[in-house]
């Protein structure tokens, strides 16, 4: 027997689904429900594998592309408010992601509602097709520190935006060695890689504390963050300089028990936005 309530999530293969969590989403109460982002880690298949055995020919990227379900995101409410291409994975070493995904709705219940509409179902047999493995993290926003008054702008810093290295965001999902919020180490971390971060134009695109996990692989994590900078020269200017890498071997890496760090390309971004309500200040 259980009392957990009737879930619309089903069984899926590209990971575990969390049942104590989601009956958490279907049992917040009105008043204490709200806005909510899921943050999508996505590895795809080399072949798109239907459960119904179709031929195809497929990749799994390009079923994920047929998955796309903006009607029934519409129809709840929610936004996808972010979408990129991971270009490089530099911490975290399976599964290696391919693509980040962000969809802002306006409330948990709003969630479990899609999960129940039959467009919803219809299309998420391609996103079933083309998934190796996912993770689904339920954020919150953090409250952002603040960056000084005379940051420069992005035409402004040593490697500024080119047609050939545009704007990256870089995301961070980590899991703290005991605080959940970092601790004295972290913060000793951040004040540090700010000083070096902010003459090469980083901007703080959201932070988001994480609720729980929908799907996942039976990890927790305690937060994501997404960073943006002006160019992939600029973030690499920032990871090499000797002070940072010095703070991050003395406080980073004793703070963090878990994470990833993925350079990503967006090509939808509003991420900032949704949280605050403007666009980046670039």
């Amino acid at each position: 027997m259980t009392d957990r309530p009737e879930l619309p999530i089903p069984s899926v293969r590209y990971g575990s689904i969390d049942h104590d969590y989601a009956a958490r989403l279907a049992t917040v109460a009105p008043e204490d429900d709200g806005p909510v982002w899921m943050i999508n880690l996505m590895a795809y298949r080399p072949r798109a594998e239907y459960l119904d055995g179709r031929p195809t020919e497929l990749t799994g990227r390009q079923a994920d592309d047929r998955y796309a379900p903006f009607d029934s995101l519409a129809g709840v409410g929610a936004e996808l408010v972010f979408v990129a291409d991971v270009e490089a994975q530099l911490l975290g070493d399976s599964p290696q992601w391919d693509r980040i995904g962000v969809v802002r709705y306006p409330t948990r219940r709003a969630f479990l509602d899609m999960q129940a509409r039959p467009d919803f179902q219809a299309q998420h047999v391609h996103k079933e097709a083309g998934m190796s493995e996912t993770i689904i993290l339920a954020g919150l926003p953090l409250d952002l520190p603040a960056l000084p008054e005379d940051a420069p702008g992005w035409s402004a810093v040593p490697h500024p935006p080119t047609a050939e290295d545009g704007p990256v965001v870089v995301l961070h999902v980590l899991k703290f060695a005991d605080d959940p919020s970092g601790g004295a180490d972290m913060a000793s971390y951040q004040q540090e890689a700010g000083r070096v971060a902010v003459p090469h134009g980083v901007r703080l695109a959201g932070w988001f504390g994480v609720e729980g996990t929908v799907v996942g692989d039976g990890r927790s994590w305690d937060q994501a963050r997404f960073n943006a900078f002006p160019s992939r020269a600029a973030f690499e200017a920032v990871v090499f300089d000797p002070d940072r890498l010095a703070a991050q071997a003395e406080h980073r890496e004793v703070a963090i028990a878990d994470t990833y760090t993925m350079i990503t390309r967006p090509f939808i971004d509003r991420l900032h936005e949704s949280v605050s309500g403007v666009p980046l200040p670039t």
